[in-house]
């Protein structure tokens, strides 16, 4: 954008300033309606007229200088060739009247700043448009951010798509200083994940994204984390009463009540039971998309009726056992529904005992399994979340409270997707 200010605006101005004002006075002094007789002194209302005049020309000089001096402060973000540059540092310290070292202490939130001075540094930020830029104050201090995704050891397809999603992000940004690790630890064990959070130090990483069960040992961990100023994301799973921790993830209530809506309209009429399946009810998500489940079917689908939920801890063995007992013991199963975001097991252990094909069958998430499962019938909805958009919100959420930015929230908000064979 070429700028339309002089290029020797800044030593031009007292001229122009002592020019326009010269030029006013002139102007009303020579316009008025009766000149001035010098052999007599000037009646009261010839001299009001003239104070009158002398007043408009003041306050018109005031606002011009004022434009002026805004003219020299944005004078000073061109460069040679005329090009209006961002304002630096350097602008906004002169701006304010106050060192570079005060501004960094300002910006940084750092203490032994007067109120004075911060509020001159805040008045320029305004004035000159100042916006901080962290990219470039981290290449100029060469610091770069270190990210850890910490993941469950134990999963399945789902798991598998999101270290895939992890890996491509990790390789994207490391040209941008941005370093992402990720580590898979044995989650159903609270006492060891709180352990290990425990070991994290504020040396190694900056922020992290946790996916772990809810529960109080772990809860208590994440919180000594943000106390030495570690950024927490709780990734799509979370923990209660941990609001200082962000969350990245879909509304479960939400995801659980759509699961209930779509297994109430499949089914129509028919009396029956829904089978319920879960890797854990420990899991924040799993209780609550229950909760959701449970809400919409007891509200307006009385003729289903809930069966208690079956844990299968992503062990095929217990899965295989537990499921087939529970469909032999209940032949009035009419629909399933897999909460946890791993199907495949429950539904090869389900398959074994019934044709998939006569039940109303919803899941989470999309995986190669769950699309052919909407290909071939066995299941008839995939409630989805986009996994490369949850490695990339959390590096996001990270990354700014690092820099102590604020969150674009809109960007940040996980929506559910109904997946049918129709959409897929």
């Amino acid at each position: 954008m070429a700028s339309i200010l002089p290029l020797n605006l800044s030593t031009s101005i007292e001229k122009i300033s002592e020019s326009v004002t010269a030029g006013m006075l002139r102007n009303a002094l020579q316009t008025r309606p009766t000149p001035l007789d010098p052999t007599r002194w000037p009646d009261n209302k010839e001299i009001t007229e003239v104070r009158t005049s002398m007043q408009a020309v003041f306050e018109v000089r005031t606002s011009i200088l004022a434009f002026l001096s805004f003219l020299r402060e944005m004078s000073a973000v061109c460069n040679s060739s005329g090009a209006i540059m961002r304002p630096t540092a350097k602008d906004l310290a002169e701006a304010a009247g106050v060192s570079l070292a005060t501004v960094d202490r300002v910006l940084n939130n750092r203490p032994n700043v007067s109120k004075k001075a911060a509020r001159s540094v805040q008045e320029a930020i305004e004035r000159i448009g100042f916006i901080r830029n962290p990219a470039a104050v981290s290449l100029a201090r060469n610091k770069s951010y270190k990210f850890r995704f910490i993941l469950p050891k134990s999963g399945d397809l789902y798991l598998g798509e999101l270290l895939r999603r992890v890996e491509n992000l990790r390789a994207a940004l490391k040209s941008d200083l941005t370093d992402i690790d990720c580590v898979q630890i044995p989650t159903e064990d609270a006492h060891g994940v709180a352990k290990y959070l425990t070991g994290i130090s504020e040396d190694t990483v900056d922020g992290i994204a946790v996916m772990a069960p809810e529960s109080p040992q772990v809860r208590d961990a994440l919180m000594r984390l943000l106390e030495r100023d570690i950024k927490v994301v709780q990734f799509l799973s979370g923990q209660e009463k941990l609001p200082a921790a962000d969350f990245v993830g879909v509304d479960n209530f939400a995801a659980g009540a759509t699961a209930g809506r779509l297994i109430g309209t499949f089914v129509r009429q028919t009396r029956g039971k829904v089978m319920i399946v879960a890797e854990t009810m420990q899991s924040l998500d799993s209780i609550q998309r229950r909760h959701g489940f449970d809400t919409i079917i007891n509200e307006q689908f009385a003729n289903l009726t809930c069966l208690p939920s079956i844990e299968t801890h992503a062990d095929e063995k217990r899965a295989s056992q537990i499921i087939g007992r529970v469909l032999e013991g209940n032949k009035d199963v009419v629909a399933a529904y897999i909460l946890s975001s791993e199907a495949r097991i429950p539904l090869l252990a389900a398959a074994a005992t019934s044709d998939l094909r006569n039940l109303s069958v919803v899941v989470h998430e999309r995986t190669p399994f769950t699309e052919e499962g909407l290909r071939d019938g066995s299941i008839n909805a995939v409630i989805a979340l986009d996994p490369g958009h949850a490695v990339r919100s959390a590096v996001r959420i990270m990354r700014a409270r690092a820099d102590a930015r604020e969150l674009l929230a809109e960007q940040e908000r996980l929506r559910i997707e109904i997946l049918l064979k129709e959409n897929l």
